[in-house]
């Protein structure tokens, strides 16, 4: 009997440790995609590919003309205060993770910025070293024209 509780124990303490990884990634990975400076959009490009798996680069790759032609005319800033991160859930080793900041923004039509709050919805594939390989949320963290 105390060697079965004591293995019910261990896979927990393994569960909790697990997702608060993948909570770890989430938030992380949402602070950098939401930290914008239109003069170096190069590096929050980089930003947004970080931990991702590589047909999920490509698509921010894909993307990245026209976001530049977004973000250079509005002269969009923003930075973010990460508020929280949570699995949602978790199947076989892929995490659905919501990640919560604090995003404050400013561009040539809001100079003296806008503070809103952004959700990124996350999946995360722990067998594929943690990998992301999906992002929702960016719609409300990036300009509309």
């Amino acid at each position: 009997m105390y060697t079965s509780a004591r293995s019910t124990i261990a896979v927990g303490e393994s569960k909790a440790a697990d997702d608060r990884h993948a909570e770890q990634i989430a938030s992380d990975y949402a602070l950098g995609a939401s930290t914008i400076d239109y003069r170096d959009i190069k590096a929050w490009l980089g930003r947004l590919k970080s931990a991702t798996t590589p047909q999920l680069s490509a698509k921010f790759e894909a993307t990245e003309p026209q976001l530049e032609q977004i973000l250079l005319p509005l002269q969009w800033t923003s930075k973010a205060t990460p508020l929280s991160s949570a699995v949602v859930f978790e199947s076989g080793g892929i995490y659905k993770v919501n990640a919560y900041l604090s995003v404050v923004s400013t561009s040539s039509q809001t100079p003296d910025g806008a503070q809103t709050t952004v959700t990124y919805s996350l999946v995360i594939d722990r067998d594929s070293g943690w990998k992301i390989t999906e992002v929702g949320g960016l719609q409300n963290a990036l300009p509309t024209k």
